[in-house]
């Protein structure tokens, strides 16, 4: 006899599958190199800092755990307040925060404009406005959070050329905007792929994204996540 506890977790794989199926990122878009003035920026010395929302983080945060040159990935919310910062009311779509992603790495192995690469052609879909995947509302919107005017001006510079060499279908809807703060998200959601690698969302949404950067860009790609930091 099969438990109800067996046929709940049997229906929800089957829900799953159909939702990725349905709803999986768009890898349409073929990953080439870009020449021209995004590349000829100079890589700053020192670890340096990149905050990124591109829907649910823990998808996001598994990618960039995985890009060489990245020490440490945090998952948390980014765009509101702090009075809101917390995944109950991020969830109401009504805070103004993203779930996003706040990224350390070190410039001499992994440059900004590689991160943008990562970003836009692995880690989510930028055509898909206000939703990512199976999941919808402003909390999940597409957003380059920069932190000064070099990071603004080379994301603004990708995306022109992005849009400019039509390397997606459908137009970027990708906001660039200043980071006025990141708030870590709790604990729980913090390094979540690698904690639960057989949930059925991390299965059909999210290990997809990881194998795209491990077979797109193989030169990028390290089999071990790094580090991440807990409240």
């Amino acid at each position: 006899m099969i438990s109800s506890s067996k046929i709940g977790a049997r229906f929800s794989f089957l829900l799953a599958l159909l939702v990725g199926l349905l709803f999986g990122c768009n890898r349409s878009a073929t990953i080439r190199d870009f020449a021209g003035p995004v590349e000829a920026h100079a890589a700053t010395s020192g670890e340096q800092q990149a905050v990124f929302a591109g829907g649910c983080f823990w998808g996001v945060d598994a990618v960039f755990k995985r890009v060489k040159g990245v020490t440490k990935v945090v998952s948390g919310y980014a765009g509101g307040s702090a009075a809101t910062a917390n995944y109950e009311d991020v969830s109401s779509g009504t805070t103004g925060h993203a779930e996003s992603v706040e990224v350390a790495y070190d410039p001499a192995v992994v440059s900004y404009p590689q991160l943008l690469k990562v970003f836009f052609f692995v880690a989510h879909d930028p055509t898909e406005l206000n939703r990512q995947g199976p999941d919808t509302g402003t909390n999940y919107r597409s957003v380059i959070f920069y932190e000064n005017d070099a990071q603004k001006k080379i994301a603004e510079e990708y995306i022109a050329q992005l849009t400019k060499e039509n390397a997606f279908p459908g137009p970027i809807v990708t906001q660039v905007v200043p980071l006025t703060s990141f708030y870590p998200a709790e604990n729980y959601h913090q390094n979540y792929f690698e904690l639960h690698p057989d949930n059925p969302y991390i299965v059909f949404n999210d290990w997809p994204k990881v194998n795209a950067l491990k077979d797109k860009l193989p030169g990028l790609y390290r089999p071990y996540p790094a580090a991440t930091a807990q409240r």
